[in-house]
């Protein structure tokens, strides 16, 4: 499927197509974090050293035509609501955009690869690609990992392994993580039971944009914690294996709901449905709450004719710098909340017609 464009960007691929158990993953992502040789942590160097690193990655993404097509966008240049949409579309974090000098992001044609230049790391390389698809992010990672070190020399122990700046990334340096949507375990009270058991075996839950968010909509990050000791591909499969569990009691939740309580879940999603398609004013977390049933819906079949992928890209759509960007001006918070609902309002009976 084509991206489409809001505001006048491309959005990510993981926002327009559906995956392997996209009715529940939303998304897979494979992090891993470099740094050069010989030059402090980020949060430790001088603005020159910074700039440094920062002239080296983009001279190292110029000479290595294996890396691909690519852009870079300095952030300094950009302004502040294309940085926040950058972050809402998960393709940089929201502590690398609060000091702009000296940082850089660089996404690839599709925007499945960002690389964040000067965020904790000096380098952060990023695959997310829509539903369970780790294993192919963690290809597409290392290819661009490879690709740099062509040209790089990276920081790293032969019994440590990459040298980072926080001692929880120190080893292979990779954080996989998978987005979740999770709404039945939510109705049938299971999913703190879920959430606490995979706690116990090596992963973190987090909020919808990582470390210190919450979990809004019924979406969930998660991640493993372990970096050091084990290979790429052993992280990678066992977080693959916890995801499926988690998954597979999601689907239960939504049979037994199904089985047991047909008629109410339809009522709640179509109310949702409803709300969305006629309200004039909306605030974020209150969209994404109904966007959350309306996507169950889409997934059950409960509303024909709505494509799941729609509602995942609408999840982000909604959020507050994309529908500035989608107005092409600065917005009050109310004048968001209106142009939220008009938005959605759009969006929704559009899809339905192209459906």
């Amino acid at each position: 499927m084509a991206s489409r464009k809001c505001g006048g960007h491309d959005s990510a691929l993981w926002m327009n197509a559906d995956g392997p158990e996209s009715g529940v993953v939303v998304s897979s992502r494979v992090r891993l974090a470099r740094n050069l040789q010989a030059v402090p942590f980020p949060h430790r160097a001088s603005a020159d050293q910074l700039a440094s690193v920062l002239g080296r990655v983009k001279g190292a993404i110029a000479a290595t035509p294996s890396i691909g097509p690519t852009e870079l966008f300095d952030l300094p240049d950009l302004s502040a609501t294309d940085r926040q949409l950058m972050v809402e579309e998960h393709l940089t974090s929201p502590q690398h955009v609060q000091e702009p000098a000296n940082r850089a992001v660089v996404l690839n044609r599709d925007r499945s690869v960002s690389i964040m230049v000067n965020e904790e790391d000096h380098i952060r390389i990023q695959a997310i690609l829509p539903g369970l698809q780790l294993d192919e992010a963690l290809r597409l990672a290392s290819a661009t990992d490879d690709a740099i070190e062509e040209t790089i020399d990276y920081a790293f122990d032969e019994e440590l392994g990459y040298l980072c700046a926080c001692p929880t990334n120190v080893g292979t340096g990779l954080r996989a993580s998978t987005m979740l949507h999770l709404p039945a375990l939510g109705m049938v009270n299971m999913l703190g039971q879920v959430l606490g058991a995979v706690s116990k075996v090596g992963v973190t839950v987090r909020g919808i944009y990582g470390e210190g968010t919450d979990a809004v909509g019924n979406l969930f990050q998660v991640s493993n914690q372990v970096t050091m000791g084990r290979a790429d591909e052993e992280i990678v499969a066992h977080l693959k294996a916890v995801t499926k569990q988690i998954t597979d009691s999601e689907k239960n939740a939504r049979s037994a709901i199904v089985s047991d309580a047909k008629e109410q879940l339809e009522d709640r999603v179509y109310r949702s449905y409803g709300v969305l398609s006629n309200a004039r004013m909306t605030a974020s977390d209150e969209a994404l709450r109904l966007l959350s049933d309306v996507k169950l819906g889409a997934d059950l079949g409960i509303i024909p004719g709505l494509l799941p992928s729609a509602i995942t890209r609408l999840t982000v759509e909604m959020m507050p710098a994309h529908v500035q960007s989608y107005v092409g001006k600065e917005l009050t918070a109310w004048e968001r909340d209106s142009n939220r609902a008009a938005l959605i309002r759009s969006r929704l009976a559009a899809d339905r017609e192209e459906s």
